[in-house]
């Protein structure tokens, strides 16, 4: 196998992992949304529940990105060459990176549990953040690169 598929394979991979650990939290704050929304002592329960998951969840996100990353400025210096369109990728991950980024600390940390439905309903405006910002970068790669 040679270096140039290794790096897609890692490239590739990394993107799904990225990917992957937005639906798993998604999933799982679907399934946690009744009790962090309800009693205050099943919200204490599934606050911890939530925050040991976002721990670990936090740590393969930030492989999988630095991953992603890592491997798309080698192809692009050792392959592809750094063109506009790379710029272009570059920019968008960064992009992608920085909105999250920037909701999670507006939005998500000041959320005290339990709490209503509409405060809880801020973590699905940042899964549908992600998931759109996922979208974009994968239509201008396959479509426009």
């Amino acid at each position: 196998m040679d270096f140039h598929a290794v790096l897609r394979l890692v490239h590739i991979t990394g993107f799904a992992a990225w990917s992957g650990t937005i639906f798993a939290s998604m999933f799982l704050l679907r399934t946690l949304e009744p009790g962090m929304t309800g009693e205050e002592e099943k919200a204490k329960e599934y606050r911890g529940l939530l925050m040991r998951f976002i721990g670990l969840e936090t740590k393969v996100a930030d492989v999988a990105v630095v991953a992603v990353l890592l491997s798309g400025l080698l192809m692009a210096h050792f392959y592809h060459g750094w063109t506009l369109w790379v710029a272009v990728k570059i920019m968008l991950l960064m992009l992608q990176i920085a909105v999250t980024m920037g909701y999670i600390f507006k939005k998500i940390q000041p959320i005290a549990y339990p709490c209503d439905t509409a405060r809880f309903a801020s973590w699905y405006r940042l899964f549908a953040i992600s998931l759109t910002m996922f979208a974009i970068v994968l239509a201008v790669t396959f479509f426009l690169l």
